[in-house]
């Protein structure tokens, strides 16, 4: 268990990529602690309710073949042999094979909420998460939010060529809104790791998964309604 204490600074963005201020967050807005096991719990948890479960596999009773003996005990000169449907046999039925099964099980709410808001404060704390001033859209445009993403600059790579500057284009993204925005989803919807959600459907899984975080100033506003109940 991580507690924290201290104020964390996260920096405030504009489309362009410029730094235009900072907001600070009082790290018992969002539960003040970060628990590692419990976010792992959780995460097997989602991962877990994910699984099908539709696995199959024919045992020795149900593969189509005779069960009659294929040739007597004794006197040939073989290994001793029943029915062609053995699993020992090419074609035969699988040994203890899987058979369909539901992983599903639930954490207590209250856990699952815990741990959301741990993983949102450890995006902070590790300074993944960015404030972008606004990021309305007048209409679905994926160019136009392909070029928000590749403004904002997130630190530095050295390549064969130099340095090169590495933008959140380059990393998997969370975009986080105050309610669903239908352009803004649309817009980044068909762009290669990035995912768009609302504040309140935000969950350990999916904020941890992303590398970065970038919230909208109303997203944050959400998320801190939310730790103040």
């Amino acid at each position: 268990m991580i507690e924290v204490a201290t104020s964390i600074t996260v920096p405030v963005v504009n489309r362009a990529g410029e730094e235009v201020g900072t907001v600070t967050i009082d790290p018992a807005e969002f539960g003040g602690k970060i628990s590692r096991q419990l976010m792992h719990d959780v995460v097997l948890m989602y991962l877990a309710n994910q699984r099908a479960g539709t696995h199959h596999t024919l045992r020795r009773g149900q593969v189509a073949g005779s069960t009659k003996k294929l040739f007597r005990q004794k006197g040939t000169g073989n290994a001793r042999a029943g029915t062609k449907r053995t699993n020992k046999r090419r074609g035969g039925g699988t040994a203890k094979g899987p058979k369909p099964r539901d992983y599903e099980y639930h954490l207590p709410k209250k856990a699952v909420k815990a741990a959301t808001r741990m993983a949102v404060l450890s995006k902070f704390l590790d300074k993944q998460a960015v404030i972008i001033d606004d990021l309305t859209m007048a209409a679905p445009k994926t160019k136009e939010m392909i070029g928000v993403l590749k403004a904002i600059k997130i630190g530095k790579k050295t390549t064969e060529k130099g340095e090169k500057d590495v933008t959140l284009l380059d990393t998997t993204v969370l975009i986080g809104t105050d309610k669903l925005d239908q352009n803004v989803y649309k817009s980044a919807r068909n762009i290669q790791g990035v995912k768009v959600a609302p504040a309140a459907e935000f969950n350990c899984y999916t904020v941890l998964k992303q590398r970065r975080l970038v919230l909208t100033r109303s997203a944050l506003e959400a998320l801190r309604a939310v730790g103040k109940k």
